[in-house]
């Protein structure tokens, strides 16, 4: 099969994000001006630089109540700040309901009965369930052709690890199962991991 986006699929769902899979999820928590916090969930997302550290995450929808963009964006360009927390399998049915479109004054911490933790380089909550959170500082956010597409990039200033998936001196993610994203309404459990080693090495 072959199509062009511009001219349809024909199928009965958008294939192009069960293409792209797995991807990692990226829990967005932000505060606005107001310190109003929110939670969201974004599966488009990644780290994109080692040094400094640096990740990205991209918003593709708006809410009538924040114009151009969504409670996440909106907050970020009012502090210039945000957290990615990591979710694990245990964390599942709570990030999914931080995924609802639920107005601003909503505090996603509060409603899925989770439990906040301060950062400590951002005026910001964190997920304290997370097994590792990354504190972020604003450096672009960057408008992409369609309505609503906005990509945010940050670079992390602070990085918590929970204890218990520290394994030798290395982060385990066997100890949590990351969470990540398929296509439609898919996911998948990262349970087993394999090494391979680089031409040369």
């Amino acid at each position: 099969m072959f199509y062009r986006p511009e001219e349809g699929h024909g199928l009965p769902h958008n294939p192009f994000n069960a293409i792209v899979t797995p991807r990692p999820i990226g829990w967005i928590s932000t505060r606005g001006a107001d310190g109003q916090d929110n939670l969201a969930p974004y599966s488009f997302f990644n780290a994109v630089a080692y040094v400094p550290p640096q990740v990205m995450f991209a918003s593709t929808s708006a809410k009538p109540d924040r114009g151009d963009t969504k409670d996440s964006v909106a907050n970020i360009r009012e502090t210039g700040v945000f957290c990615v927390n990591i979710v694990s399998e245990a964390l599942r049915d709570a990030m999914n309901r931080t995924s609802g479109a639920w107005g601003r004054e909503v505090d996603e911490f509060t409603d899925a009965g989770l439990e906040k933790a301060d950062c400590e380089t951002i005026a910001c909550a964190r997920v304290a369930a997370s097994p590792a959170s990354l504190e972020c500082k604003l450096t672009q956010i960057v408008q992409l052709p369609g309505e609503a597409n906005f990509v945010v990039f940050g670079e992390v200033t602070g990085v918590h690890m929970r204890d218990d998936c520290m394994v030798e001196g290395r982060f385990d993610v066997t100890r949590f199962n990351p969470l990540t994203r398929l296509g439609y309404q898919d996911y998948s459990v990262i349970r087993e991991t394999f090494s391979l080693k680089r031409p040369g090495e």
